[in-house]
């Protein structure tokens, strides 16, 4: 099966299907019954921080983690044989982005699990990235195989590949910020969830101003100026203080919890805006990054 454009919605599918699939057996394995210690009747495992003891449980998820790892391996497959066949790398067009997005979801979802054993965020994260991915099915005119000079620069892969790892990241912040704040309306919030936000804001943080940089060099290469205040770049940059907002405000107030969440949440909106709401605004349609 050739890795091309054509084959995307078969490759997609069963990507997204293996993922779904996969992340849902993981976090099935808490509510897996086994017998009680010297009793004979059964109770609910309702703990995601216990460990399954039963086999049915460890077959299960042992399943679940070759489903996953395995939407992983044909993605990465994917992607790579992609490049090569079209000779340049797949970042050209919001369709194109959508799938590194869909990707870095998918990774981030599965590293998180197994660094913090958060089920439901692997299960959050693997829909996520099969959502991006049914928008590419839906909308296949989003890929394009043209490329404007501008975009044939060394900068090109550094620039694009930074910013969708970091809105990879955030993004899955925001699953945590919306997650929680459902959590914290009901009073049942566990506040190292805010801890799993904080980290993946850092680091996501830290390759959006790799973005930024490495964006303001290129443009001094193809346009001759650093920063113009293009649509784009504004909205980037209010993105960018967006989240240097969040980080400051829980140094300054670790103990609050509401505040931060919904900074999190509305900095996502934000995000999601500068990435490609920012195309269909009126004041946008002269910009030189409206490439699509």
């Amino acid at each position: 099966m050739v890795a091309d454009y054509t084959n995307f919605p078969l490759y997609g599918a069963l990507i997204s299907g293996a993922w779904l699939t996969g992340s849902l057996l993981i976090w099935t394995t808490v509510f897996m019954i086994r017998p009680v210690s010297g009793k004979s009747k059964i109770r609910v495992i309702l703990d995601a921080d216990q460990v399954i003891k039963s086999t049915a449980g460890k077959a299960t998820g042992i399943a679940g983690n070759i489903l996953v790892i395995s939407g992983v391996l044909l993605f990465g497959y994917y992607l790579t044989v992609l490049w090569l066949n079209l000779g340049r790398a797949p970042m050209r067009t919001l369709g194109e982005t959508r799938l590194w997005y869909s990707f870095f979801l998918g990774v981030i979802g599965y590293l998180t699990y197994l660094r913090w054993n958060y089920k439901w965020f692997l299960v959050y994260s693997a829909m996520m990235a099969a959502v991006f991915m049914i928008i590419n099915i839906t909308f296949p005119e989003n890929f394009s195989k043209t490329l404007m000079p501008a975009l044939q620069s060394p900068w090109f892969v550094p620039h694009v590949i930074v910013y969708i790892f970091a809105y990879a990241l955030l993004g899955a912040a925001s699953i945590v910020a919306v997650y929680g704040l459902w959590l914290e309306y009901y009073r049942v919030f566990r506040n190292n969830l805010l801890h799993l936000a904080d980290n993946l804001v850092y680091i996501g943080f830290a390759f959006l101003t790799l973005g930024l940089l490495f964006g303001a060099v290129w443009a001094k290469e193809a346009w001759g100026h650093y920063w113009t205040w293009d649509p784009k770049e504004t909205w980037a940059f209010i993105t960018w203080m967006s989240y240097l907002l969040f980080i400051h405000f829980r140094y300054f107030n670790p103990k609050k919890v509401k505040t931060p969440l919904w900074i999190l949440a509305l900095a996502f909106v934000i995000l999601l805006i500068a990435w490609f709401g920012v195309n269909y605004l009126p004041s946008a349609q002269s910009s030189v990054h409206v490439y699509s």
